[in-house]
């Protein structure tokens, strides 16, 4: 299976008595995770599953995810995903979706990039995944103590070069 790990493009500033959960994205936010995707999309990414956290700026990235990638199904909501969960929790989770095919998160920081450390068998410390950033990983082991392969990740400063 690969899993594909994309971090919530640019969101709004919070302001005072917004809740985070509602924070969307910027129309910046929104160009640059397309122009990720749409590499993304001509290298061959395909996942039959998106999940996502249920944080507006997190959900508008999966749906941008689901239309540059071609994704029938519309995308998951799971609080796996939600700031701050447990890595083993959203591992359980993508574990029991891994029988579809290849899967898509869409999140925060510092879970996501905690979570890809993890599967690696990396230092928590050792990853920081930037705004709009997508790690594809090949998953080895999918058991309780699951491992991974990096086999690249994309980011917005990487187009511009």
């Amino acid at each position: 299976m690969k899993l594909y790990v994309l971090r919530h493009a640019i969101a709004e500033d919070g302001t005072p008595g917004q809740p985070d959960s509602a924070r969307e994205l910027t129309d910046t936010g929104r160009r640059r995770c397309r122009l990720v995707l749409a590499r993304a999309r001509a290298s061959g990414v395909r996942p039959v599953a998106i999940l996502t956290s249920p944080y507006a700026r997190a959900v508008q990235t999966a749906e941008i995810a689901r239309a540059e990638l071609g994704v029938a199904r519309r995308p998951d909501t799971t609080m796996t995903l939600a700031p701050w969960a447990h890595v083993e929790d959203l591992w359980d989770e993508v574990r029991d979706r891994s029988l579809e095919g290849d899967v898509l998160l869409s999140g925060h920081n510092p879970q996501l990039s905690l979570f890809t450390a993890w599967l690696l068998g990396a230092r928590a410390d050792s990853l920081w995944l930037k705004k709009s950033a997508l790690a594809a990983l090949d998953i080895g082991r999918a058991g309780p103590d699951p491992r991974a392969e990096l086999r690249w990740l994309l980011t917005y400063g990487a187009l511009k070069r």
